[in-house]
């Protein structure tokens, strides 16, 4: 995999995506991630709250990556990621090894398929879905 191969491949690109709040992804994390019927269901920790969480949930079929900071960081990208924000949570990403490695045949069925990342300060969650994902504040369960 030398230079010409990295020439070949596409730059990451992050495109930051408004999930209806703001706040320091460097001090959230992911509290709980669980599978409805066709449905993924994930929550992070609000920073500066003790009651609430935000909650990403995709209505459709999915591929989940789950990653702490240090598999992330040594992961190999052939260029350097354009478009990351410091401190934001979510993006939408074209051109990730991630997404690239992904059964052609699922993307194909699920078309249009899009990579999107949310980023706290001690991991990442990487989905690959063909709908986009909705944000909702909710109360932490008890």
């Amino acid at each position: 995999m030398g230079f010409a191969y990295a020439l070949n491949q596409a730059m990451p690109k992050y495109s930051p995506i408004d999930a209806g709040v703001t706040f320091d992804c460097d001090e959230s994390d992911l509290l709980s991630i669980r599978w409805e019927v066709e449905c993924l269901v994930a929550d992070f920790l609000l920073p500066a709250t003790e009651k609430r969480s935000l909650r990403v949930r995709f209505d459709g079929a999915t591929i989940v990556r789950l990653l702490d900071e240090m598999p992330l960081s040594t992961e190999e990208q052939p260029t350097r990621n354009e478009g990351l924000v410091p401190r934001h949570f979510a993006y939408r990403v074209d051109g990730a090894v991630f997404a690239d490695a992904q059964s052609a045949t699922w993307k194909k069925v699920h078309r249009p398929v899009q990579h999107y990342q949310f980023i706290t300060g001690w991991g990442c969650m990487d989905v690959l879905s063909g709908v986009e994902p909705s944000f909702e504040i909710v109360e932490l369960e008890k």
